[in-house]
């Protein structure tokens, strides 16, 4: 499957028009590849590799049509090995063997093997184990390529004895430089005016490949003379949809940013984000139970109607259905993104937490524990509880915390929002502690 594509029409090798754009303006070289300046271009790693003369295992991490199946056969072409290519999709056990004795075959003749594995993540992880020893023999130089996050979809000994490579999605730029590459093979120019340009590229969504099935369509679609505003090219192209898996990076790397705009005060952005989770798909509910979360980890106390805010959104959807309901979950984002924000509660948890799991199970002080029993009471149990509303302050100020473990301060209030009035209010009964402490109450 061609990949990217070249810099300029007299890479191509075959100019004949049956076959797609993308394969027909496929490079021949590196220098030829659009993108991945970080990768290939002077002081690119790639370019470090091929010119110390040594190539080591690969991981190519991107989303598609960046360039990863084409580099790879160009790194091989560059450095003389021979290129053998499978993929995960279609390949099994069987097939690696073949691979790999064909590989060993060429390694006695002098002749070393790059093997490219496309979609390497699909392979299991007794397949992914299997790579090993071929690698450490020197048996093949495995390039692979995957569109999941390595951190996840990979075996840790296989990430271990690989270099992992992100490949970018294409820039504006590179878009750009690709369909004129188009134009010059095809000798059209495309019919559409400037705006109806920019929106072509956009619809590609970084991906070259798509780009030129895009240009294509244009071409296939319009009549003599006719120019295209953005309008008229979105009836004419089909909607491009969003790299979005709800199951994989793009999922996890949009809700992180939805997060992370929330917690940073930024509505517009927030919006943007969810406004995007939801054109691409994403269960409403998921994000309904994502705010409600946000309201109690990065708001909390600093404003205590952040979390029914954010409940009475999940309700509302459930009540309304979509795409109404969809108007109270993006009120939420708004009114979270623009509330006072605290970590104080969800630290003063884990801090809280932590002092549990470490110090076993001691026992209360005696002086809060229920007598219900003649025997009980007896032993000491609710000894000398003093019985706060019997209190001038209402507040007794006795010692709750096990005496093995001595008392811990875990919540301290910010001087944000509602946590203003709760921070004086912790200082006052501190005071309060302190000083019938010190009366011996």
């Amino acid at each position: 499957m061609a990949d990217l594509f070249a810099a300029d029409p007299d890479s191509v090798v075959d100019s004949d028009t049956a076959r797609p754009l993308a394969d027909q303006l496929r490079p021949r070289s590196l220098d030829q590849v659009i993108g991945q300046t970080h990768l290939l271009g002077p002081q690119g790693t790639l370019r470090r590799m091929i010119s110390s003369g040594r190539l080591g295992s690969l991981i190519l991490w991107g989303p598609p049509g960046t360039g990863k199946t084409t580099v790879a056969r160009l790194l091989a072409d560059q450095i003389g090995y021979n290129f053998e290519q499978i993929s995960a999709v279609f390949s099994g056990v069987a097939d690696l063997k073949k691979v790999f004795e064909k590989a060993r075959f060429e390694r006695l003749s002098g002749h070393k093997t790059l093997l490219f594995v496309d979609e390497i993540h699909r392979f299991n992880r007794a397949q992914q184990d299997g790579f090993l020893p071929v690698m450490e023999d020197g048996t093949v130089v495995l390039v692979g390529a995957t569109t999941e996050n390595p951190s996840f979809e990979l075996n840790a000994a296989l990430l271990s004895r690989s270099q992992v490579l992100r490949f970018e999605s294409l820039g504006a730029s590179d878009l750009e430089d690709l369909v004129g590459r188009a134009e010059a093979l095809t000798g059209a120019t495309l019919p559409l005016e400037p705006e109806a340009r920019a929106t072509l590229l956009t619809l590609a969504d970084g991906d070259g490949r798509a780009l030129l099935g895009l240009v294509e369509e244009v071409l296939a679609s319009t009549k003599q003379g006719e120019m295209l505003d953005a309008a008229g090219l979105l009836t004419v192209v089909q909607r491009r949809a969003p790299i979005y898996d709800k199951a994989a990076d793009g999922h996890y790397n949009l809700i992180s940013a939805l997060h992370k705009t929330i917690r940073g005060s930024d509505p517009d952005a927030a919006l943007y984000y969810f406004a995007r989770m939801l054109d691409a798909g994403e269960d409403p509910l998921f994000l309904a139970r994502r705010l409600i979360r946000m309201a109690v980890e990065d708001i909390g106390l600093a404003d205590p109607q952040a979390l029914p805010q954010a409940v009475a959104a999940r309700d509302a959807f459930q009540m309304l259905g979509s795409p109404e309901g969809e108007l109270a979950l993006a009120q939420t984002v708004v009114y979270l993104a623009l509330a006072p924000k605290s970590n104080a509660v969800y630290t003063a948890f884990k801090a809280a937490s932590s002092v549990a799991k470490s110090t076993g199970s001691p026992t209360p002080p005696m002086v809060i524990l229920n007598a219900p029993t003649k025997l009980m009471k007896g032993a000491g149990y609710g000894d000398g509880y003093i019985y706060d509303h019997d209190t001038p302050e209402g507040f007794s100020g006795q010692q709750y915390f096990p005496e093995t473990i001595g008392r811990h301060k875990f919540y301290e209030p910010v001087e944000r929002g509602a946590e203003r009035d709760y921070r004086k209010r912790v200082d006052y009964f501190e005071r309060l502690r302190a000083a019938k402490a010190d009366k011996g109450e």
